[in-house]
């Protein structure tokens, strides 16, 4: 097999990264990850051993992606119209550089239920329980202070959250529907996203507001 370079893990992470997040990972083929890293396919093995060790590295990853970020603005001590803006910001952006991302990682969780758990503890760095007492108890104190001053109707955290990634998430997981549904192009997506990242915030805020 010879001696592999030195960024030949990364490399094959990088090819798998992009067919588990184009095929899923039933679709996914091992051949088709070491054509696209450029190797052979016993390096594959050499590496990661087996397709499942590969996919979930690569969900991993895709979970990295996206959460950790996300998660830190909503528990952060931003006020409400900021984190708004911060977490669409950080959404739209990444979505835009990973169109499949939502897709697959529905897909993964409709399939593979079980691995929500370890993975959100390994990527997020809080255990499942903690989300309730970090962001959403966080996210609920700042949103019930803000609708006592009247400054914003009431709204559980648990909606809140709900409703913001909803808004984010829906057009790239329903793409190719809302292509056809609106004529749009790939050009023509990416420009409307970009334009969201300005209308979004306020749409929520506005919805929000008495």
């Amino acid at each position: 097999m010879g001696t592999p370079e030195p960024d030949t893990e990364d490399r094959i992470l990088d090819a798998a990264h992009a067919v588990f997040l184009r095929r899923g990972t039933s679709g996914a083929r091992m051949q088709e990850v070491a054509d696209e890293a450029g190797v052979n396919k016993a390096l594959l093995h050499y590496y990661f051993r087996s397709k499942d060790r590969l996919a979930q590295a690569v969900f991993r990853r895709a979970m990295q992606t996206l959460l950790p970020a996300v998660l830190e603005a909503l528990r952060g001590d931003d006020p409400i119209p900021e984190k708004v803006r911060r977490v669409v910001a950080i959404e739209l952006d990444t979505l835009r550089a990973n169109p499949f991302l939502p897709g697959y990682i529905l897909g993964e969780l409709t399939h593979q239920p079980e691995r929500i758990h370890q993975l959100f503890e390994s990527v997020s760095g809080l255990r499942t329980e903690q989300i309730g007492s970090q962001v959403l108890a966080r996210l609920e104190a700042q949103l019930s202070a803000e609708a006592r001053a009247g400054r914003l109707r009431p709204i559980a955290a648990e909606e809140f959250v709900l409703n913001l990634l909803s808004l984010m998430i829906f057009p790239f997981a329903g793409r190719p529907l809302l292509g056809v549904m609106l004529g749009l192009g790939e050009g023509e997506f990416d420009a409307m996203m970009e334009r969201r990242k300005a209308s979004l915030p306020e749409f929520i805020l506005n919805a929000l507001r008495p």
